[in-house]
Parts: C-alpha cells; structure tokens; sequence
C-alpha cells in the first residue's frame, strides 16, 4: 500500500468507501474482461502537476518483451477484445513498436495513450503514420484548450507543439475517417471536478475547430485521482481532506455498473496485475495475488476488488474511468 492510501486512511470525517457499496455484484469483476490495459514503464519526456503514477524523464521502471508476450498470451486465451497501452509516455518504451503490432494480430482494438508531445521529438516523428498504418486508436491528453492553461500543468510551450502533433493527425485522417478514432482526455487543473462530459466535448469541439481548425471523435473527462503528485499537491496547498470530503459527499451508486476495475485488467511493467491503474498507482495488486505470468494457460474467473478510499475518485458525479464518465 502507497504512502497516499495511508494518508487517506488517516482523513477524519470520510466514510470507508466499502461500506458505500450496497450492491454484492459491485465488489466483483464482471463475468468476462473487455480491456487489457498494459503501462509499458513510467518514463516519460513530460512530467504532468497532476500525473497519478509520477512519471517522468528519470523514472527507469520499462516494461521488457517477456512481460509484453504474457499479455498477449492472456489477451488471446481469453479473447479480451481491446488492448490498451499506456505510461508514462508508451513510445518510449523500446519495444513499443513490437507490442503495437503484436497487439493488432491478436485483438480487434488496440489504443494508445500519448501526450502529443512525445510525437514532436526526432525520434518518434514517424509514430503518427505508424499509428495510422495500423488503425490504431489514439487517446491523446489536451489538458485544455488554451495554451496558458494547460502550459501550466505540462511546461511551456507543451500546448503549441500538441496543437500541432494533432492537425498532423488530422491531416493522415484520425478524427475525419471512421477508423482512425482521435478522442481527447480532459482533467481538471486542481481539487475540483470536471463540468459534466457531453457538454465539455461541445466545448473543446467549438473551441478547436474555430481557433485551429483541429477535429476529434470523442471528449474524455477523468477526475483526478488523489495519487502521486496531484496527491502531493492537495497536501502541500491543504485540500486533501477536503477534497476528499468532497469526492465522498458526491458518491453516486449509479456509477458502480460502469466502474472500469470491473471489466478491465491493468498490468505493471514488472507483470505485477491491478484491477486498475489507479490501484497500480496506489501499490494495490489484485487481491488473489496473481501476476500476468501466473495467468497463462488459465481460465478466467470473476475475483474480489480491491477497493480502497481512493475509489471516490470514480464513482464521483458522473463518474469517471479511463474511457471518461460512467454515468
């Protein structure tokens, strides 16, 4: 367990998220996974205010291809139909071009997680063809639509070059043809929620195409979760507690059914596995202990979720998860 659970644990006046959950089916899995999300390591060229699992240019944690081959194995014995491959900044990972295309041989769906940026520096300028060559779908992090916004949460000048990464996305067709899916990820720049999704997408849609010409699929508003240094922020400006007061008076059980842990997979880049990556960031394995190694050449079954108070984070609202709001 991280050092941020054992701070929220010590949080007076918030009610164990556990006893929040009325339902018995919430506490398990779902009779069968959707999405394997796999975080190739947690370096990364940026290092986000707000970045949950802390990466950054002098993390060392890399995913190496035996781990990579694990999950591919599971994801076919299985049939999970989406592969999801996030970090730190996934491209940076050597391997990352093998898992790519391995991925799109074995699943139906196979999503990236990239920050723009990345794709500006020498050598991964050629990663937008690749991406499109392979039908890949790219789930790309705009903070905002406005440089002073999200140049402070990334570093100046991060805006600029974003905004330039995705007219060339446009330009080889993502967010115009039908199968080059360019969606957008939005999280708040400080202890507050997200506005509600449909009406942010409008937003961004409006506001990109008339100040840039730039085009999208889908908007996806995340709350931020209070792990690794979005934590160390709200401790540092003293908001934790109410923050996370906040998270809990706005617990709203009609997002229990869309609560990502529940149909979804998350893999470390040791093969260590988590019922999400929010729980891969707050040190909680699965609780039968398995790692991705221990899972081939087996059946899958339903199993317990690890549940802890930091799962206020998704079940807030309107809800949130990785493919946005739940509810």
């Amino acid at each position: 367990m991280s050092q941020a659970l054992e701070d929220l644990k010590e949080l007076k006046n918030i009610p164990d998220f556990q006893d929040r959950i009325t339902g018995e089916e919430y506490r398990y899995t779902a009779d069968k996974m959707e999405v394997m999300q796999i975080n190739v390591g947690r370096l990364c060229n940026l290092a986000c205010k707000h970045c949950h699992v802390e990466a950054g240019p002098g993390r060392t944690e890399i995913m190496d291809r035996k781990v990579m081959e694990a999950c591919l194995a599971v994801c076919r014995e299985q049939k999970i139909p989406t592969i999801d491959i996030t970090g730190g900044a996934p491209e940076m990972n050597p391997d990352f071009e093998w898992l790519v295309e391995e991925a799109c041989r074995t699943v139906s769906h196979v999503i990236v997680r990239t920050n723009l940026v990345i794709l500006e520096e020498e050598t991964y300028r050629h990663l937008p063809e690749f991406y499109a060559d392979h039908k890949v779908e790219i789930v790309c992090s705009l903070p905002y639509y406005r440089a002073k916004e999200m140049n402070r949460v990334r570093g100046e000048g991060t805006f600029e070059t974003a905004i330039r990464v995705i007219r060339r996305l446009n330009e080889l067709g993502y967010g115009r043809e039908k199968d080059l899916v360019l969606n957008m990820v939005y999280n708040p720049a400080g202890a507050y929620f997200p506005p509600v999704q449909d009406a942010m997408e409008k937003e961004y849609k409006v506001k990109l195409w008339e100040d840039y010409g730039i085009v999208f699929n889908s908007l996806f508003t995340i709350t931020n979760n209070p792990m690794g240094r979005f934590e160390a922020f709200l401790k540092r400006s003293g908001n934790l507690e109410s923050y996370m007061k906040k998270l809990s008076d706005a617990f709203n059980e009609a997002t229990l059914p869309g609560l990502m842990c529940r149909h979804q997979l998350s893999v470390g880049y040791d093969g260590q596995v988590y019922d999400c990556d929010f729980n891969q960031a707050a040190e909680l394995p699965v609780l039968t202990g398995e790692t991705i190694f221990d899972m081939v050449g087996k059946s899958c079954r339903k199993r317990k979720i690890c549940l802890a108070n930091h799962c206020y984070g998704c079940t807030a609202g309107q809800g949130s998860s990785c493919g946005g709001a739940t509810e």
